[in-house]
């Protein structure tokens, strides 16, 4: 059996970091310059690889100009 890392709430939150991203139009390049990240961060955030924490996803937040409860509902 296959033992899961993550929770279902962190696979949501990724989903949502996705779909925000592509809502706003911005590319991972662009999300990792405005964020003085790597594009690979990006990446690797959005395929479940790390996590982030709140302040990340503040600063996520105000780069896909959505309110920071739509990643945690």
């Amino acid at each position: 059996m296959l033992k899961e890392i993550y929770s279902r709430e962190h696979r949501i939150i990724v989903k949502r970091l996705k779909e925000a991203r592509f809502e706003s139009g911005v590319n991972q390049t662009e999300a990792a310059k405005q964020l003085g990240k790597t594009q690979s961060f990006i990446s690797k955030i959005e395929s479940g690889q790390i996590r982030i924490d709140i302040l990340q996803l503040k600063e996520f937040a105000k780069i896909y100009q959505k309110p920071i409860d739509y990643f945690i509902k």
